[in-house]
């Protein structure tokens, strides 16, 4: 199908069209031509929306697929049509499965599963055996077989010496290594984020030390070590100052956030919903507004939707009884968007896209005549409402069914494949 992306303005810092608002041909998969203008002729299907925004395609550096294991949660089918819908045409998994990401053959599975589809799916490899924090894993094998990088998930590696081999050894075979920041023994018990909030609330609060102590030890470990460390979700001000300190000091370390915590703070929870209940938490009004500059001045290198599908019986219970996470692949955008607004719409793309591919090593599509299309289009001044029949997830643990939200995807275009909303 041959596509016209009319009248879109292009946001793409490394593109010549930077920020010109362009026509855009695509026939079989390659953009062929890029004017001012270009009439539509023959069987061509033309995408327009106000305020059409055109970017290279998105890039999730965290989300789960639950298959194999969970499927009852989520299939990689599911996970991916959640990704095409909410923009993204790469997405980075993480080890939620049984049996776990640990050795080459999972590897294989997923990228056999989702080869030849809209969606690149990028496997992440465990650092230990079934990702529970212990015996390292075969590393090289899995990067053999096409792992991308190696994570515990959110099974924090509580042994220091474990995640300085890690470190060693993720260096020698040219990977890296993504470590969750939680000190459980402070943690543990926690609900949600220790504040005012928590306390009124009579729940037991999760103390920002315990992010940013597991932070500072991970960098000083990898100071001694040297090689590439990438943190996935920070969540507090004391985190943001560890690295932006570490960064200034040349230590290869980056790092992420989760959209919602761009958007939402703890306040949220005062209704005991627990779609909000995350892992990181949703923490203080100063934090959120802390997460918020660093994206903008680039301290913070990516964005992630975090997806993390759980089922009713897993969410439907008392506050303190119920699993952490919510679906977030499709509205990942719009949480950004909602946080960050509209003004900052090119360091949301660029945590979407030039982040991300830098630090897995990836080459940034190219937008223009010539080049395979690897595209997302989108809207900033429009708004999106997620229903149960536009959710492709197979669950439905979102606090934002129903609510009209900033910005909308309008759709994504990659080689031959593509996705409109």
């Amino acid at each position: 199908m041959n596509i016209l992306i009319k009248q879109a303005r292009v946001i793409s810092e490394g593109s010549d069209y930077h920020n010109r608002t362009m026509d855009l041909l695509i026939e079989g998969g390659e953009i062929t031509e890029m004017k001012s203008t270009i009439a539509a002729k023959g069987n061509v299907k033309v995408i327009e929306a106000e305020g059409l925004c055109v970017s290279t395609g998105w890039v999730d550096m965290q989300a789960v697929s639950c298959d194999p294991g969970f499927e009852h949660k989520e299939t990689l089918e599911s996970m991916m049509a959640c990704a095409a819908a909410g923009g993204f045409t790469t997405v980075c998994v993480h080890n939620y499965n049984q049996p776990a990401l640990h050795t080459k053959a999972q590897i294989e599975y997923l990228l056999n599963k989702s080869k030849n589809k809209i969606v690149e799916v990028l496997p992440l490899g465990t650092i230990t055996q079934e990702g529970k924090g212990k015996d390292m894993a075969e590393m090289y094998d899995m990067k053999l077989s096409g792992a991308v990088a190696f994570s515990d998930y959110k099974h924090v590696i509580s042994d220091a010496g474990t995640v300085l081999r890690a470190l060693q050894y993720a260096n020698n075979i040219d990977s890296f290594i993504v470590t969750h920041c939680n000190d459980g023994s402070i943690s543990a018990g926690g609900q949600m984020s220790e504040g005012e909030t928590a306390t009124s609330l009579g729940l037991k609060g999760i103390p920002a030390l315990a992010e940013e102590l597991m932070v500072q030890r991970n960098i000083s470990i990898l100071e001694y070590t040297g090689g590439k460390l990438h943190i996935p979700t920070i969540s507090t001000r004391g985190s943001v100052e560890l690295i932006k300190k570490a960064k200034s000091a040349g230590l290869g370390i980056t790092c992420g956030v989760a959209a919602v915590n761009l958007f939402l703070d703890d306040s949220c929870l005062v209704e005991f919903d627990t779609n909000y209940k995350l892992d990181p938490p949703l923490r203080t009004k100063k934090d959120v507004h802390s997460l918020r500059s660093a994206v903008e001045s680039g301290i913070i290198d990516v964005i992630v939707s975090d997806h993390l599908p759980q089922d009713s019986e897993s969410k439907e219970l008392e506050f303190d009884h119920a699993d952490n996470g919510m679906i977030n692949l499709q509205t990942a955008f719009n949480c950004a968007l909602e946080g960050l607004k509209e003004k900052s719409g090119e360091s949301i793309v660029r945590a979407f896209t030039t982040g991300p591919r830098r630090i897995l090593n990836m080459e940034e599509p190219f937008i223009k005549a010539g080049a395979e299309a690897n595209l997302t289009l989108f809207s900033l001044s429009e708004k999106t409402i997620l229903t149960e029949s536009s959710n492709n997830s197979k669950s439905k643990n979102s606090p934002f069914f129903g609510r009209a939200l900033q910005g909308r995807v309008v759709g994504v275009v990659r080689g031959s494949k593509s996705y409109f909303n």
